[in-house]
């Protein structure tokens, strides 16, 4: 294979960011050595130019009648136009006909619409904007809507939340393709996070120390990532990973220099700054998505962190 061939489909008052973030990371990732590179076309019905729900002009780079597969991906965008996307048949029976000649499909925000309009979700788990689930559940029965985590992957098809969270589903293709390492380096580069494959996507983790190059330590740190509500005392852990305790304990202070018990409490805690940083949930919830079980253990763990209280850190970041 010479390139992967992207594909995203824009239409008229879609999201900007939706698209950059998705054409932005993989150029990114071609710069540091992606292997087949990324070939990227941005489509449009009549491969018209069009005008972003922000006021921006962007310029396709072909119809999207004229494409045809086979694809490495089609991705959607999401934005405000995407009720009369979702509604106007050209767009929706050309998604369908390039879904089944690309190896993988995905939008991005209420794009998810455009693919459920097509019979694409039906029967699968779907990720949207939290805004829009509500409505794209009465919309569309037959597609088990579910609003918490920033992306999903049902089979061959992702679906992911609102604007940004495009690139978390990007990073994570970049993950399934050339590997950890060039995700992490193209996360730094873009200074994000390295989103986590899998449907716990709110639990995402900073990318400020490199992965663990033991290979059990990195499938524990995989583990506790995916997993932040479960049981992740060193017991638990140490039978996930099929050694002793004390094992499991010394292989983490050589490889991370911190002891299981007090990198859980890390991963649990940076979660949470995570999303309170980038959600409205309630300081409860937050709590429990993270595994403190209480908004009191979460606030104790924080101001051991980071010397300020969970709300006040919410405060901050918002005035920011």
């Amino acid at each position: 294979m010479d390139a992967r061939r992207v594909v995203v489909v824009g239409y008229e008052a879609a999201e900007l960011l939706d698209i950059a973030c998705i054409t932005t990371t993989l150029v990114v990732a071609n710069w540091h050595g992606a292997k087949p590179y990324y070939e990227t076309l941005l489509v449009t019905p009549g491969g018209h130019t069009i005008t972003c729900g922000t006021g921006l002009n962007l310029q396709a780079h072909q119809p999207l009648e004229r494409i045809t597969g086979p694809l490495d991906t089609l991705l959607v965008s999401g934005g405000i136009g995407y009720a009369d996307a979702a509604a106007n048949p050209l767009i929706v029976g050309h998604v369908r006909r390039l879904a089944r000649e690309s190896r993988r499909v995905a939008s991005v925000c209420t794009g998810s619409y455009i693919l459920a309009a097509a019979g694409l979700l039906d029967g699968r788990r779907a990720a949207t904007h939290w805004e829009r689930a509500p409505e794209m559940a009465a919309r569309y029965p037959e597609v088990v809507v579910d609003a918490d985590p920033i992306f999903i992957r049902d089979g061959n098809v992702a679906t992911s939340a609102g604007v940004t969270s495009a690139l978390d589903l990007t990073l994570a293709f970049v993950e399934e393709d050339n590997g950890t390492e060039l995700a992490r380096t193209v996360a730094r580069h873009l200074v994000t996070y390295l989103q986590r494959p899998g449907d716990q996507a709110q639990m995402s983790m900073f990318v400020s120390a490199p992965a663990p190059a033991n290979s059990l330590v990195k499938r524990i740190v995989e583990h506790i990532a995916a997993h932040l509500r479960d049981d992740l005392t060193t017991p638990a852990l140490a039978a996930e990973a099929g050694v002793s305790e004390r094992h499991l304990t010394r292989l983490f202070l050589k490889h991370l220099g911190l002891t299981p018990g007090r990198y859980v409490r890390q991963a649990r805690t940076e979660a949470a700054a995570h999303l309170l940083a980038t959600t409205s949930l309630p300081m409860a919830s937050v709590a429990v998505r993270c595994g403190f079980g209480t908004a009191e253990t979460l606030r104790q763990a924080f101001i051991d962190r980071y010397g300020v209280s969970p709300s006040r850190y919410r405060l901050t970041q918002a005035a920011g």
